[in-house]
C-alpha cells in the first residue's frame, strides 16, 4: 500500500530471542532485509524490540542476559544485512528498574507507569542492590457508591449460590459494580473495600455489575457515600496486591482488566 500511494511507513522488527511467542528468528532476518530492500515505501526498520521472558518472576536474571546478548548479536546482524534500526527497546518494566543495559532509545514502563512493582521478585531484587524503599506510588484510585442498604436478619444468605450466611443482625451494602467492570469473582467471600476508611468486607458472590458489602460495624454509613474498591481511604489501603492475591491471579491482571467503560479522571 506504501508503494501504491508513494508513500513510506515506519515499521518495527520484534526480534524472537527467547520467549518462543512473537517474534523473527535470526535465520529469517535476510529475508526480511530482502522485503525492505524490494519495497521503497518500508523505510527500513525504524525499531527493534524484544521481550524478556523470565526477568519478573525470578531474583536469577541469567535468562535476560541471554535474551539480551541475542537481542544485540541480532541487531548487529541487521546492521550488515542493510537494515539497521535507528532505534531499539526491549524494556518492560522490571527490565527498565533493574537492567540498565537493557535501556536504550526507548523504554516500555508499563505496569510501573501505575505506580506499581511488576512483582515481589523485582522489588526484592532492587531492594537487594540498595534500592530505596519508596520508589513507586500507586496513582491509580478505584471508586464507586452505594446505591441500597439493607438490614437482613441472622441466618439470612446473601447473593448467587447462598454461599454466604449471616451470622447475626448485619447491614448491607450494594455496590454497582462486579465482575463485568473487572472485579474479579475471585474476590467473592474473600476482599475487603474502604468505607468511611474502615474495612467493609465481601459478603457472597461477586455478581455481574453488584457487589455486596457487610457495613455493620462502621458507623454512619448513608446511600450514595463513597466507596473505595482499590487505593487508599483514610489509613487503610486495598492494593491491586492485596486483590491479585485474593483472586488468586497478578497484579497486572487486576489492572489490566478494569473495562474501558469506568470513567478516568485525572487528577493532579
Amino acid at each position: 500500500m506504501a508503494d501504491r500511494h508513494n508513500r513510506q511507513i515506519r515499521t518495527h522488527l520484534k526480534l524472537e530471542t527467547g520467549t518462543n511467542r512473537q517474534g523473527i528468528t535470526e535465520k529469517e532476518l535476510p529475508a526480511y532485509a530482502r522485503i525492505y530492500k524490494r519495497h521503497p515505501g518500508l523505510r527500513g526498520p525504524y525499531g527493534a524490540s524484544t521481550h524478556f521472558a523470565n526477568i519478573e518472576d525470578t531474583t536469577n536474571h541469567e535468562y535476560a542476559q541471554y535474551q539480551l546478548a541475542n537481542f544485540n548479536r541480532m541487531v548487529k546482524t541487521m546492521g550488515r544485512l542493510g537494515i539497521r534500526p535507528t532505534v531499539r527497546h526491549t524494556t518492560c518494566s522490571a527490565a527498565l528498574i533493574l537492567f540498565e543495559k537493557t535501556r536504550f532509545q526507548l523504554v516500555r514502563a508499563g505496569i510501573s507507569a501505575y505506580g506499581h512493582w511488576p512483582s515481589k521478585e523485582t522489588y526484592l531484587s532492587y531492594r537487594l542492590r540498595g534500592g530505596r524503599d519508596n520508589l513507586f506510588q500507586p496513582v491509580l484510585t478505584w471508586k464507586t457508591r452505594i446505591t441500597q442498604i439493607k438490614q437482613l436478619a441472622a441466618d439470612t444468605f446473601v447473593g448467587y449460590g447462598c454461599t454466604y450466611r449471616t451470622t447475626s443482625p448485619t447491614r448491607l451494602a450494594v455496590l454497582p459494580v462486579g465482575y463485568y467492570d473487572g472485579y474479579d469473582r475471585g474476590l467473592s467471600n474473600r476482599a475487603y473495600v474502604l468505607v468511611n476508611g474502615k474495612r467493609a468486607p465481601v459478603r457472597g458472590r461477586i455478581c455481574m455489575n453488584l457487589v455486596m458489602v457487610d457495613i455493620t460495624d462502621i458507623k454512619g454509613v448513608r446511600l450514595g457515600d463513597e466507596v473505595t474498591l482499590l487505593g487508599r481511604s483514610g489509613n487503610e489501603i486495598v492494593s491491586a496486591e492485596q486483590l491479585a492475591q485474593w483472586a488468586q491471579t497478578i497484579n497486572y491482571e487486576i489492572l489490566a482488566r478494569l473495562s474501558p467503560a469506568i470513567p478516568r479522571i485525572g487528577v493532579r
